[in-house]
């Protein structure tokens, strides 16, 4: 693909290029980092993400260049400093994903390198998209049943991810991609490890975020993934976000109501562990999926 000369990206892409990519397509741009579709030695194309995106790129401009893209995005070029930090943190996107190498049900990395300018690394296409899709669907038992088993599939490589002492930290629709059917958990740019502070105290609020993000963000447990995997499930069933007036978890199948309330309580020692509320989905998506006993 070919962008305008003058769109910020394309001196990314000419960056990959250079590097010996083909650019099949641009699939995010963003302020810290570049998706593309790519594929090298006639090989089937992957999914690369750079660790390079809009802040960077407008350092990298002359002064001619750099006016004329501001026509395409305006954003603020990042000091020395804020750009080390972001390099420092995508090498720290990298080695966490390096480390859920082999785990069910989490993208995996398959190859790693960098241009004079910025780091990589590749995984495979998932041709299903993400799960913001299912959150617009009007559910039939097909749909219960297929979104339960993805949402099961993500609860099971977030444990995973757990046993590894790894905690993802951003669970939402966009981060769950799914491929032949399948649910596969993505994006560990914001993940810390277990026995490591990482990040401020303090983040929020966001929809999917548990409350103690707004004092413990650096220090978030496992517990964290459950809550933010919670709210995702009550969204999907109740088509809507949990709220501290009425419920509409009257809308969910009867045998997931008790785990998503424990999953979803302020408190993080009281929600279950991700390997409860994975087995919990699991047998749910069974259950949708009979039809002799969803009439009992």
């Amino acid at each position: 693909m070919h962008l305008h000369p003058m769109h910020p990206a394309a001196w990314v892409l000419d960056q990959l290029r250079d590097a010996g990519w083909h650019i099949h397509d641009l699939l995010c741009f963003t302020r810290a980092s570049t998706l593309v579709l790519a594929s090298r030695n006639a090989t089937p194309p992957v999914v690369l993400k750079a660790g390079f995106g809009s802040n960077h790129v407008l350092a990298e401009l002359d002064e001619a260049t750099r006016k004329a893209a501001y026509g395409f995005y305006w954003y603020a070029e990042m000091t020395e400093a804020e750009r080390a930090l972001t390099l420092e943190d995508f090498r720290h996107e990298i080695a966490a994903t390096r480390a859920a190498r082999g785990a069910a049900h989490v993208v995996p990395l398959l190859e790693q390198g960098s241009t004079d300018r910025f780091d990589w690394y590749t995984m495979p296409h998932c041709h299903g998209g993400n799960f913001r899709a299912h959150l617009a669907t009007t559910l039939n038992r097909d749909d219960v049943t297929a979104g339960l088993h993805i949402l099961a599939d993500v609860a099971e490589g977030l444990g995973t991810l757990h046993e590894r002492g790894i905690v993802h930290r951003d669970v939402y629709q966009e981060n769950i991609l799914i491929h032949d059917g399948q649910g596969l958990i993505t994006d560990l740019g914001a993940a810390r490890r277990a026995d490591t502070p990482r990040g401020p105290a303090s983040r929020g609020p966001e929809v999917h975020w548990p409350p103690e993000y707004a004092t413990s963000y650096d220090r978030a447990t496992p517990a964290a993934d459950t809550f933010s995997l919670a709210v995702l499930t009550y969204r999907y069933l109740c088509a809507d976000i949990p709220r501290h007036g009425p419920s509409r978890l009257h809308t969910a199948p009867a045998g997931l109501r008790p785990i998503i309330t424990a999953a979803l309580s302020p408190a993080p020692e009281d929600r279950p562990a991700m390997r409860e509320l994975r087995d919990a989905l699991s047998q749910a998506a069974t259950f949708a999926a009979t039809p002799a006993q969803r009439s009992n």
